[in-house]
């Protein structure tokens, strides 16, 4: 993650691993989550932000999904389904479920589907916000398969040369295990920038940079600028503007509502009535590796392909060479020992939250 969206050292709080996966499985129970599905989402944002990824962490979404909940807008016990079903494929109806927690059950039938006939995949339609999609790519990668998924919905990305948001921010994210490297984890959102950083960007007072959003008339800010509230701008495809390229960022987040609307049988995101009408739409796969190749040889072979990148010499001014997924493994080795560091603001928010639904309050590491 960028310089400019990490937490200030003198507005960081470090918060034991442990007593933030308890406070949050917590909160989701009082929110009248199962304490199985509760312990879910716990592990999936206390690994998130084990991993640096603070934009899908609790610092925005905790609270975003207590609204969600007391709103009405997702179900606390979903009864996720399978609606049609073929040895690879299947695609399944998350009955408003939040995708966080039920992200899982689809990727674990695609790893399933995968070990029976190599690939399996699944789309998933009527979810809740399904977090740093990563997490689920990760899965897969963790049974020697490479993992893919993805999730469309919203509408507050323009396409190109447009006035109007159509797009979600769409992100795609694959993983693939190494053997002695740091599994490979590429987890980006396919706006130019993910719009839950423009929340940290205000929490912890950064600008953002040229290209990254448009003024609602649909012309691309090309200067610094302060962070705006939501409905103030628009996002704009990777790449900003047609001449750096936002037609390739306009075209694979339109890719992403092929595979994970279209595919899931679902509305697509721009004909919603509202945005997220329907919920989210996550397209979930796994590519059993023995099936296309020697599982050892594609390990030595990413191994060494992954040195390469980390060993490749930096360019001036530059400290060094990464390669998706190497900063998060960094992140977490440091974070699991030394805390993980929220702001101050984050901090008040669970503590008051906690005194309100009488939870157990955040530890300071």
């Amino acid at each position: 993650m960028l310089e400019r969206f990490k937490v200030p050292k003198p507005d960081q709080v470090r918060v034991p691993e442990g007593s933030l996966r308890k406070t949050v499985a917590e909160i989701f129970e009082k929110m009248g989550v199962s304490p199985d599905d509760a312990t879910e989402g716990a592990d999936v944002l206390t690994m998130t932000d084990l991993r640096g990824v603070e934009t899908h962490g609790v610092s925005n979404m905790m609270r975003a999904y207590v609204q969600q909940y007391r709103e009405g807008r997702l179900n606390p016990t979903p009864d996720v389904r399978v609606v049609r079903e073929f040895p690879g494929t299947a695609t399944m109806d998350a009955d408003g479920g939040l995708g966080i927690i039920v992200g899982r059950r689809a990727m674990e039938l695609a790893i399933s589907k995968a070990r029976e006939v190599g690939v399996g995949i699944v789309t998933m339609r009527n979810s809740g916000h399904a977090g740093a999609v990563g997490h689920f790519a990760m899965l897969a990668a963790q049974e020697d398969m490479v993992g893919m998924c993805i999730t469309a919905g919203g509408a507050s990305v323009l396409p190109t040369f447009g006035a109007e948001g159509r797009l979600g921010a769409n992100p795609v994210s694959i993983a693939a295990p190494a053997r002695n490297e740091a599994p490979l984890l590429f987890d980006a959102a396919t706006s130019a920038v993910a719009l839950n950083k423009l929340e940290l960007a205000r929490r912890v007072g950064s600008d953002l940079l040229p290209g990254w959003i448009a003024d609602l008339d649909g012309s691309p800010v090309l200067e610094e600028t302060a962070p705006r509230g939501r409905g103030e701008f628009f996002g704009l495809p990777i790449g900003g503007t047609r001449e750096q390229g936002s037609h390739k960022g306009y075209g694979f987040n339109l890719m992403v509502e092929v595979l994970g609307a279209f595919l899931s049988g679902s509305v697509p995101s721009m004909l919603d009535s509202e945005p997220y009408g329907s919920g989210f739409k996550n397209y979930f796969a796994a590519y059993d590796v023995a099936a296309f190749t020697d599982l050892d040889e594609f390990k030595d072979h990413m191994d060494e392909t992954l040195c390469v990148l980390r060993t490749t010499p930096p360019a001036a001014g530059q400290e060094r060479v990464i390669y998706p997924g190497l900063s998060e493994r960094e992140e977490e080795e440091e974070r699991r020992a030394n805390g993980i560091p929220l702001h101050r603001e984050v901090v008040q928010w669970f503590d008051d939250i906690s005194g309100e639904l009488e939870v157990t309050p955040l530890e300071r590491g």
